[in-house]
């Protein structure tokens, strides 16, 4: 948590345009939004690697259950748009046409290559990353992430911590799936259980968050993707969370937000900081930067370019710890 300056209270007048200036914490965090995700396919191992080079202070896993209830990192709950699935098993669609992962056993996910998302016509989301015709990678396991950042950890010095996310808990419960006790299980194998241990707990669902916060000491995270972003709400979310992360299109227009969770004792990490995808309003990354560190003072960045948001933070604002 950082400490506000006198301006604080300034901070609900800031606009998009011009924000008032601030000093920044030296000690915001980089969170690197599935791996250094500009540049390498989203969640695979080499994305993880890139942002550990880069200086991520923590990298995201999203987490869904395979059938043998493997936890493995994937954004989605289907496989379509990161995976070569409709080549490699056309008959395993369900009725809505799309493959899920929790049809799949661990050892046939194993056969699938992974590339850059494409959107539902087969198209690159993005058409200047990684070319989304180049599949040559394969999906981990959420236990292969954690040991590639920890041997990375032994071999450069560095500590960077796991972030994350419960995906869609509900549906793994009505599948009979129990994602969050599956992901616990690995992540206590692998030594991350305590409050001060280098890991958050990220999800969407306020009642798994809740329940989380009853059977185990791990930092919480309630991720938000709605303009509720009032005082009463961070009340409403401390009770339970460490942190909170809201989408920055809406928290944006609600920079108060930010004080109101901070005066709780909650930090905040909003989503997503992409260099090619700018918000509304804004000309460059630097600027949009400058606007949420500098002006906003929000606790960590995640981002897609865990690179271009460190070299800005150790230029104007060097850290004080030995991350």
């Amino acid at each position: 948590m950082k400490v506000r300056t006198l301006l604080g209270p300034l901070l609900a007048l800031c606009t998009a345009g011009f924000p008032v200036a601030v000093a920044a914490s030296a000690d915001t965090l980089v969170i690197a939004h599935r791996g250094a995700s500009a540049y390498a396919p989203e969640h695979s191992l080499p994305a993880a690697a890139m942002a550990h080079a880069m200086g991520a202070d923590y990298i995201e896993q999203d987490v869904v259950l395979t059938a043998d209830e493997v936890p493995i990192v994937l954004h989605d709950l289907t496989l379509d748009a990161t995976t070569d699935v409709a080549a490699r098993f056309p008959e395993r669609a369900r009725a809505d046409g799309h493959f899920y992962a929790m049809d799949f056993t661990l050892a046939e996910i194993r056969q699938l290559r992974i590339g850059e998302r494409r959107d539902q016509h087969g198209a690159a989301k993005r058409k200047d990353r990684f070319p989304a015709d180049v599949n040559i990678l394969g999906l981990a396991t959420l236990a292969e992430h954690i040991e590639l950042i920890q041997g990375l950890n032994r071999s450069t010095g560095r500590e960077v911590g796991i972030y994350v996310e419960l995906k869609h808990p509900q549906v793994h419960r009505a599948a009979e799936l129990d994602l969050p006790a599956a992901v616990l299980q690995v992540l206590y194998a692998y030594g991350y259980r305590r409050a001060t241990d280098p890991v958050y707990l990220q999800c969407f669902d306020a009642e798994t968050l809740k329940f989380l916060k009853d059977h185990t000491a791990i930092r919480l995270v309630q991720l938000l993707e709605d303009k509720k972003l009032t005082a009463a709400r961070a009340a409403e979310i401390a009770v339970y969370a460490q942190a909170v992360g809201p989408w920055i299109g809406y928290l944006q227009d609600r920079p108060e937000f930010v004080v109101a969770a901070q005066e709780l004792g909650m930090e905040v990490h909003p989503f997503t900081f992409r260099a090619d995808q700018l918000p509304r309003g804004y000309n460059s990354y630097h600027d949009l930067l400058k606007q949420f560190v500098g002006a906003m003072q929000v606790d960590a960045v995640f981002t897609d370019h865990p690179d271009l948001t460190r070299n800005y933070l150790d230029r104007l604002y060097p850290r004080t710890t030995g991350r």
